[in-house]
């Protein structure tokens, strides 16, 4: 295992191949057979897991309640919402046959051409036109409103260059999507999501984040205000972390989805939809993990503490766990998920560093003079510090310290972030700097035109207009002409 954590690169040297490589030797994903796409492994899924648990409680908090809607979806659904279908069209992946036959040789499968579809289906890039399509059936009155539902599935969006978590061509996620009587119910739908996700971000995931509403270029496509939460990674660049959606009347406009008020007239609906997908496990690594490996937050860490023997001999091994099981009991019953290994085909070191590198919180040790001393020896994973403790008490003082680790890593990457948020209002200072990463705060015109020439010259682009932030009008640094709002200006993923 030595050996192997020395082929994990720095991330000084190669940010972006560390993150690489940390993806594969932490066993989170790996490449699939087919492009684009990748295996999420047992550990990283358990991850997904607890996020899924954790956020699927939150929406229903809310009023939200899970369905499921299909894969496929008929092309002429997308063609319904004009700005929706040229959002997307470029990444759909499209299903023309239904049978396969087998070849005259008899050794292969081909496409039974006799077996076209009268009409293309798409494997869904997002759901909105099937889901409002089958809302026109479920709402009629007033009494029907507000209808929330959520599904979590996989989506398709074909991607030429992919990255495990960041951006894959298949990926797991949730979706959202509700019904409102009024523009204002729906907006405020929108808004409370946003701050749903933020909150999951930074009390679960520790990562701190911006909340503000995207430029019109950067929207949802059918969308009127697509509000987002922009985390920073180590590397300085921003990367979108979770999206929500005012829609407006668009969709039901589209497939014709009124519903009669109480003085018994027509109106069409207003609409959000809402999204996170398996990204997030991206974000967790980018902004915790270091060059020993994942620093995994203890609210979502798989395993929370693992405690390994170091023993001579079956008998005092035996003793060992006779020491230890007391301890697991009263750690599992207050809700912490313990891991006890003692197999004997790994050595002690070997064991260290693999729950190093899978950012296991903390791990306890106990050999044959802790044994006699009745001490085990703990270790952090979030400063890597080590200790040796009485096992008296050390169950109320795993519980803390877990606490204490989860606000540890939290603050961590909020000072940061802070560290790297700068306010910068000249042009030539901002192009010389951005290479280097961070978020700008800057002045800017409301303009598409100023919005491109910043993309065209630094790869960089507006993030959001954040809120809490002072919108005292200036000077765009770009045009020179009177700004509209202070954004965020940063390189992402």
């Amino acid at each position: 295992m030595a050996k192997e954590l020395k082929e994990l690169t720095k991330r000084s040297d190669n940010y972006s191949q560390w993150y690489n490589d940390l993806v594969v030797k932490a066993e989170l994903a790996e490449q699939s057979a087919v492009r684009g796409c990748m295996v999420i492994k047992p550990y990283g899924y358990a991850i997904w897991e607890k996020m899924q648990h954790q956020l699927d409680k939150m929406f229903k908090e809310t009023g939200a309640q899970n369905a499921y809607f299909p894969l496929l979806i008929p092309k002429s659904f997308l063609s319904r919402e004009a700005e929706h279908v040229k959002g997307f069209a470029k990444e759909c992946a499209v299903v023309t046959h239904y049978r396969l036959k087998a070849s005259e040789d008899g050794n292969s499968v081909e496409v039974d051409p006799a077996a076209r579809l009268e009409e293309e289906l798409i494997i869904r890039p997002t759901s909105e036109t099937i889901i409002w399509n089958t809302y026109k059936n479920w709402i009629h009155s007033w009494r029907d409103l507000p209808l929330m539902c959520n599904q979590w599935c996989n989506v398709m969006r074909w991607e030429m260059r992919t990255r495990p978590f960041l951006r894959t061509s298949e990926f797991l996620w949730q979706e959202g999507h509700t019904a409102h009587a009024t523009r204002e119910e729906a907006e405020e739908e929108a808004q409370k999501m946003l701050h749903v996700y933020a909150d999951f971000a930074e009390q679960w995931m520790a990562v701190p984040v911006v909340r503000g509403v995207k430029s019109e270029t950067e929207r949802f496509a059918g969308a009127l205000d697509t509000y987002t939460i922009e985390a920073m990674m180590q590397d300085g660049k921003a990367l979108q972390s979770g999206t929500s959606h005012f829609l407006g009347q668009n969709f039901a406009k589209s497939f014709d989805v009124t519903y009669l008020n109480k003085e018994n007239k027509p109106e069409y609906v207003w609409a959000t939809s809402w999204g996170v997908s398996t990204r997030l496990i991206g974000a967790l690594i980018m902004t915790h993990s270091d060059d020993n490996g994942l620093v995994l937050p203890p609210r979502l860490a798989p395993i929370q503490v693992v405690i390994i023997p170091i023993s001579k001999g079956p008998e005092q091994l035996q003793a060992i766990t006779e020491k230890i099981m007391p301890i697991m009991e009263q750690l599992r019953a207050l809700g912490i998920s313990v891991k006890y290994d003692d197999a004997d085909n790994k050595r002690p070191g070997f064991k260290f560093a693999d729950y190093e590198l899978k950012g296991v919180p903390v791990r306890l040790v106990m050999g044959a003079r802790d044994l006699e001393n009745e001490t085990v020896e703990l270790m952090r994973r979030d400063t890597l510090e080590k200790e040796t403790r009485s096992i008296t008490g050390i169950v109320e003082y795993v519980k803390d310290l877990l606490d204490e680790m989860q606000q540890n890593i939290f603050q961590k990457a909020l000072k940061f972030r802070d560290d790297h948020i700068y306010t910068c209002d000249n042009y030539d200072e901002f192009k010389a700097r951005i290479k280097d990463g961070g978020f700008f705060l800057c002045p800017w015109d409301g303009s598409e035109e100023t919005e491109a020439k910043i993309k065209e010259d630094t790869q960089a682009t507006i993030r959001c207009v954040p809120f809490n932030v002072d919108q005292t009008p200036g000077i765009d640094m770009v045009s020179g002409k009177p700004s509209k709002y202070r954004v965020i200006i940063a390189r992402s993923y």
